[in-house]
């Protein structure tokens, strides 16, 4: 019987943040700034014929959270709904403040919980190397993953470093 033969390496780092991203336009900035600035040097790269960016987006999942208060502003009610786009998160959001009938069915009246909103977006980056390694933020971490040149988790880590949403 054939053996399994270990033939890569890869790594996985996980940066807890001090506080979380405060909002949705914040974690959005940050995101796009990776893929409109490349800090990582990141070069494009061909796989199955298809030609792909140095940096490409490819996961996003936006949380709304509302809860439904009483006239004692006691809690009679929560909601949950997930998006994956900013603008069906935004959409969303202002459409379930607005809709008197799930308002009603609650028994209170509709508050955003953005505190306990959820964001989260995948980026994919192909370094110079010849790696492919990726970068998941949420608002409370960011995890590097697929790595196995120490030097990707650096220069990640150096970057994120200079911008203090990051800290």
């Amino acid at each position: 019987m054939a053996d399994f033969v270990q033939s890569s390496e890869t790594k996985s780092a996980i940066r807890e943040l001090a506080s979380q991203i405060e909002d949705v336009t914040t974690f959005n900035s940050i995101v796009q700034s990776v893929i409109t600035d490349n800090p990582f040097a990141c070069v494009s790269y061909m796989t199955a014929g298809v030609t792909h960016d140095p940096v490409e987006k490819t996961k996003e999942s936006y949380t709304v959270k509302l809860v439904y208060q009483d006239s004692e502003a006691k809690t009679v009610g929560s909601l949950s709904d997930k998006y994956s786009t900013i603008a069906g998160f935004n959409a969303g959001a202002t459409a379930l403040l607005a809709s008197a009938p799930v308002t009603a069915a609650h028994g209170g009246t509709a508050v955003r919980d953005a505190d306990n909103e959820t964001y989260s977006a995948t980026i994919r980056c192909h370094d110079a190397n010849g790696e492919l390694f990726n970068i998941t933020f949420s608002r409370k971490r960011l995890s590097l993953t697929s790595y196995a040149d120490e030097a990707i988790r650096t220069k990640v880590e150096t970057w994120a470093d200079t911008v203090a949403a990051l800290a």
